[in-house]
């Protein structure tokens, strides 16, 4: 192979790799802009759905995916003996503490767990959290509809009826194959003690950097091309001389 050949074929690899990368920059901007799009429609629903009135949760369930977030009022018995404290959450201050979960049932018999708000962690990992009194008996809450499978997963506590027991580590945050595929966030009650301290927020409705990360991608890729192009220029002007 001479050395003209063997400059072509390195020019020709130069060219594939700069197409190559091209592509990937391409793709990169497809995906970011992609993940911009979705997460705007997202929260444009969180935004739409959480700002509608109150309306039965009997009605909203036929659809339960698009009246995710939307206020909703039932009436049914809490289970303090079903209870479960989500790790890992903090309050608005950085105060570590725990979301806790109470399960619910409804006059026509739906099971379903409700986010009753954060609690404060206890001293240390042996002492338990002090937990708000939820009455017992036929209440009305009031809260927003949330998928099942936006309820946290991985390791937690659950709470055993005796205060004396401590805490007891389970396996899955969903046990009990009877609960529904849905959960609420407690905004109010019937009763005062029904108003959580700390409810579970709405989430931050930003758009975040996707967009600018998309153009970022696209501008990688003009930088490929305008780099391949000078040196591509070079390599000429070289020839001529």
């Amino acid at each position: 192979m001479n050395s003209k050949t063997t400059k072509e074929s390195y020019s020709l690899l130069k060219s594939l790799i700069a197409l190559a990368l091209i592509a990937l920059c391409l793709w990169a901007a497809q995906w970011q802009y992609d993940r911009g799009v979705a997460r705007h429609a997202r929260n444009a629903m969180i935004e739409s759905n959480s700002s509608r009135p109150v309306a039965n949760l009997s009605s909203l369930l036929s659809a339960v995916d698009s009246h995710e977030w939307k206020p909703a009022t039932t009436t049914g018995t809490f289970d303090t003996s079903s209870q479960i404290l989500l790790r890992n959450h903090y309050s608005e201050d950085g105060v570590y503490g725990f979301e806790l979960l109470t399960r619910f049932t409804t006059t026509d018999g739906k099971s379903f767990w409700v986010d009753c708000g954060w609690v404060k962690a206890g001293e240390d990992a042996t002492t338990r959290p002090e937990l708000p009194d939820i009455p017992a008996g036929e209440v009305t809450i009031t809260g927003r509809l949330r998928l099942d499978s936006s309820l946290p997963q991985g390791s937690f506590f659950a709470i055993p009826a005796s205060k004396s027991d401590g805490l007891v580590s389970k396996a899955n945050a969903q046990s009990g194959s009877s609960t529904e595929n849905f959960y609420l966030d407690l905004l109010n009650g019937s009763q005062p003690s029904l108003t959580p301290a700390v409810p579970a927020p709405l989430p931050a409705l930003s758009d975040g950097p996707h967009m600018a990360y998309a153009l970022q991608w696209v501008f990688f890729g003009g930088l490929i091309v305008y780099g391949r192009y000078l040196i591509r220029r070079d390599v000429l002007s070289s020839k001529e001389l």
